[in-house]
């Protein structure tokens, strides 16, 4: 008997829905890419940014109304489904999170509040305790993400225009800042999201307010950035002006934005995730105002950007993800009440729907699974 490959793996869909407090739980067909609702578990109001264990052992997921805490949910391998083991208070409202390769750590960045935090996962794969370091950041630290060898981490500040680079004790989980500290991305750019080419040579940052892909390559024995390239995601028929940052209060010790923004009137770029497939082939990013999600072509030598088209896609598309095949990419809107899943063609990159399924209000974060 020749076994399909639905019968010898699993892949489940998990994405958090902030308004109605959910996170959904979806089986994907390994073979086609289309999703079967399983459950949805109830876990509060304001449930945004989740990341999965290496082990494939636990999901977590922050929520962002006060009290604010990080919830540790254990993964059922066989059918999906999601327990709660463990909670955890954060020291603000965390607008990203992401581990360490280790499955050690968690690290979360603060938007409102411009800072870090480091938490030890514990050797069950438990976050219990409350954060053992917190730094001040720029103004709105909007992600956190490690390379792949777990030296480095790297810090976007969205309201400062920089990303902030640090080395990484990893036996005592502290962060120290490299030198030099930060890598300025431009005036008035925002710089949002972070992915680190499988190869781990190359960072690319999306821009929230231009709409850009930093492209930086990564020094692996000093853990520094050089920029690249800046390549646009949003093409000049959009008819988009560049966004004006949110910035909240003013924090103590954070600069004050280097260009101050004036409104025109017009409808603004509103970048959002970005995404890179398992073979460092393609890489996407979605823009909100139109939501639309942009493919761009990586080159194999030197991992330089080639910008390619844009398709429509959910409202409002604020997370979008790659399943570990490399074969689909999930997307969802904020203000839609459906997810798209699309196949991705091995040769080009271009996009084909494979169909559009329900989910709970406000839909945000997508992390997706797989077990052989």
């Amino acid at each position: 008997m020749v076994q399909t490959p639905s019968s010898v793996s699993r892949t489940f869909v998990y994405v958090s829905a902030a308004v109605t407090g959910t996170i959904d739980t979806y089986r994907m067909d390994a073979a086609t890419g289309a999703l079967t609702p399983i459950s949805g578990v109830d876990v509060g109001p304001m449930v945004m940014p989740m990341a999965v264990s290496p082990d494939r052992r636990h999901l977590y997921a922050v929520i962002r109304e006060q009290p604010y805490r990080v919830l540790t949910l254990s993964i059922d391998p066989e059918s999906g489904r999601l327990r709660q083991e463990a909670v955890a208070a954060l020291p603000d409202s965390m607008a990203y999170i992401s581990l360490d390769p280790t499955g050690g750590l968690l690290f979360a960045a603060s938007y409102g509040g411009s800072k870090i935090a480091v938490l030890l996962i514990d050797k069950n794969g438990l976050v219990t305790a409350q954060a053992q370091q917190v730094i001040a950041t720029g103004r709105n630290a909007h992600s956190i993400v490690s390379d792949r060898t777990g030296k480095y981490v790297f810090v976007t500040n969205l309201g400062s225009d920089a990303v902030q680079q640090f080395t990484l004790d990893a036996e005592i989980g502290i962060l120290k800042p490299n030198d030099p500290m930060q890598v300025e991305t431009g005036a008035g750019s925002g710089p949002r999201h972070i992915v680190i080419s499988p190869d781990n040579k190359a960072v690319y940052v999306l821009t929230e307010l231009t709409g850009h892909v930093i492209h930086y390559a990564l020094d692996t024995d000093t853990g520094t950035l050089s920029e690249i390239e800046s390549v646009a995601s949003v093409p000049e028929i959009a008819g988009l002006s560049p966004g004006i940052a949110s910035l909240g209060p003013a924090i103590s010790g954070a600069p004050a934005p280097a260009v101050a923004s004036v409104d025109n009137g017009k409808p603004k770029v509103w970048a959002a995730d970005i995404g890179i497939t398992p073979n460092g082939k393609f890489l996407y990013t979605t823009e909100r105002t139109t939501s639309r999600i942009a493919l761009f072509r990586v080159d194999a030598g030197n991992g330089r950007l080639t910008y390619i088209t844009n398709y429509p896609t959910e409202q409002q598309p604020r997370g979008i993800r790659i399943d570990p095949s490399g074969r689909f990419l999930v997307a969802s809107g904020e203000k839609s009440d459906r997810l798209s899943v699309y196949a991705i063609d091995q040769a080009d990159g271009g996009l084909s729907l494979v169909g559009r399924y329900p989910v709970n209000a406000g839909a945000n974060w997508i992390e997706i699974v797989t077990f052989p």
